[in-house]
């Protein structure tokens, strides 16, 4: 009999764990607030977490806490020169690479489409229908962890 927890559940995360993946996305945003949140907005949306490999049901897996998709996996290890088994295990594993990760697929979509929701949504999915969606429940997010006000035009809080 086998005893090892499903693949798809969500471990009670560690404070420490919380912590680290904070300390990884405010390095990520390099100071920027608007990329600080969007990062938060992104991880609490996938609700990932280190060691985290979720089956699709197109046969690729969400990896890590920012749930980095495995379809990425061939491009960050062009772009990097590292094998696809390493950067698959970074993904996984490291906090920070992942973060780093989402970070890059998040503004290659910024300056592809010059729209942020659109890249939101890109981060998600290729297909525009799903793209709407997330970005809806990213927006969601948002506003649940920093108030109601986050979207409201003149918040010195947030500028995109």
């Amino acid at each position: 009999m086998c005893l090892s927890q499903p693949v798809h559940a969500n471990p009670v995360l560690p404070v420490e764990h919380e912590r680290r993946v904070g300390r990884c996305i405010r390095q990520a945003s390099e100071g920027r607030l608007w990329l600080e949140r969007t990062l938060w907005g992104l991880r609490d949306q996938e609700a990932g977490w280190v060691g985290a490999e979720i089956l699709n049901r197109n046969g690729s897996h969400d990896l890590g806490p920012l749930q980095v998709n495995s379809f990425w996996v061939p491009k960050l290890s062009a772009m990097i020169d590292r094998p696809p088994t390493q950067v698959r295990v970074w993904l996984t594993h490291d906090p920070c690479f992942n973060v780093q990760a989402a970070r890059w697929i998040f503004l290659s979509a910024l300056s592809a489409t010059h729209d942020y929701w659109k890249a939101v949504g890109v981060y998600h999915s290729p297909t525009h229908r799903r793209q709407r969606h997330y970005a809806g429940l990213v927006a969601a997010k948002l506003v649940r962890r920093f108030g109601p006000s986050i979207f409201l035009k003149g918040d010195h809080r947030v500028r995109y």
